[in-house]
């Protein structure tokens, strides 16, 4: 299994939400590019990057950032956030990112998004990103329609080889994953879960380490190594 730490991007800044909420915003000061160093140097199996302001579309985009970080760090990049036509996915695949993950589009241009996997293939993960096994999207500004399992159910069919599984109730709280709707994604969809949403000590990574055999292959934590509460060197120890 793998362990992702996080980098979520506003302005180009370092942050961290409450529940994906924009108005609970902790900014981290460091340049993105030297936490992403920082990340490989102790392990990281991939570094995870959220564009916020464009997974929002509004403000500026952080691709420039994005850029910056894939010279400067062999470990993979895996990158979220407003990625929504073919362009978008071309360009980030052309400044160095391994894997891109595909969210709002794929509820609102299914056929679109088909396309896009169909050539893509691998390169291309399903974010999934649910309140209370409800989907949400346009930055968790709005519901989707759609239940969790049911929207995995159907990125499978679309092709997808993996899921980007965030429970927003969980995110930023610090109060350990939602287990069971992790175990409930993997096991219903079969396909690889990759796991975000309050991972915040390392008796979260070991519980999550556990559902290895239900398909879970990937965590996600951010706020907790940051503030010093999660190692990354010791997350990846366990998951390896």
């Amino acid at each position: 299994m793998d362990f992702l730490p996080a980098i979520d991007l506003i302005g180009g800044q370092c942050v961290r939400l409450e529940q994906g909420d924009y108005g609970k915003k902790t900014q981290y000061g460091e340049d993105p590019v030297d936490i992403a160093r920082s990340f490989e140097a102790q392990g990281a199996g991939y570094v995870h990057i959220v564009d916020l302001d464009a997974a929002k579309g509004e403000g500026i985009n952080n691709r420039d950032v994005i850029a910056r970080i894939a010279k400067a760090v062999v470990v993979p990049l895996e990158v979220g956030g407003g990625v929504r036509k073919r362009s978008d996915v071309a360009h980030l695949l052309d400044i160095g990112v391994r894997r891109i993950i595909l969210g709002t589009v794929i509820v609102r241009n299914q056929e679109a998004v088909t396309d896009l996997v169909r050539e893509f293939g691998p390169a291309l993960a399903a974010g999934i990103d649910a309140r209370e096994g409800a989907v949400r999207v346009s930055g968790w500004t709005e519901e989707a329609g759609v239940e969790a399992v049911d929207l995995g159910m159907r990125v499978k069919t679309m092709g997808f080889c993996r899921i980007v599984y965030t429970d927003i109730t969980r995110d930023g709280m610090m109060e350990g994953p939602n287990l069971e709707g992790i175990r409930h994604m993997a096991r219903s969809t079969g396909l690889p879960v990759i796991a975000a949403g309050g991972v915040s000590r390392i008796e979260d990574v070991i519980a999550l380490k556990a559902l290895e055999d239900d398909g879970v292959e990937g965590v996600i934590s951010g706020r907790a190594i940051y503030e010093g509460m999660l190692s990354v060197s010791e997350a990846c120890s366990v998951l390896r």
